[in-house]
């Protein structure tokens, strides 16, 4: 027999979830505690989640959440925020996570694009490195538009699916 997890759920089914999401998310990159903390928010009701809470759910350190969360909050996949009337804080997954992230990253390929353009100055635009800069370059402006673009049609998408902005 297994415990209920919040909501009458079978909490082995949520744990093998979160795991198996949060190996799909190693795959791709992710650290592996933040992969956890951010698999176990994501999967919970609320969304909403402590450090006590995330280490007892996933059987690890207070330490390891919190290094896990600080990486997710520098990538704007949670936020952080007090508990009223308390010193802990606790740890939220916003339904737009992904859109977040993705959108910060902009920030990133500008800077980049700064270093490329630099580059193809440095090199030289008709020497082959040059050149090869100057093709990265433009794969990154183009990659910029269509992302731009792509984020437009989501949110108009995401208004017409939930009726949210």
């Amino acid at each position: 027999m297994t415990k209920a997890a919040g909501g009458g759920r079978d909490a082995e089914a949520v744990s093998k979830f979160v795991e198996s999401f949060a190996a799909q998310l190693v795959e791709a990159g992710m650290q592996r505690m933040a992969a956890r903390v951010f698999a176990a928010l994501l999967s919970s009701d609320k969304g909403v989640l402590t450090s006590a809470e995330l280490s007892e759910q996933l059987q690890i350190s207070p330490a390891a959440v919190s290094g896990a969360v600080r990486y997710l909050a520098q990538t704007h996949m949670v936020s952080r925020e007090r508990e009223p009337g308390s010193r802990r804080e606790r740890y939220r997954v916003h339904g737009d996570q992904w859109y977040e992230a993705l959108t910060n990253r902009e920030a990133v390929i500008k800077r980049w694009e700064g270093a490329l353009r630099e580059g193809v100055t440095s090199l030289g635009a008709d020497t082959p490195a040059g050149r090869r800069m100057a093709e990265t370059l433009a794969f990154f402006e183009f990659i910029e538009g269509e992302v731009a673009a792509m984020m437009e049609r989501w949110r108009e998408h995401r208004q017409k699916m939930f009726g949210q902005d």
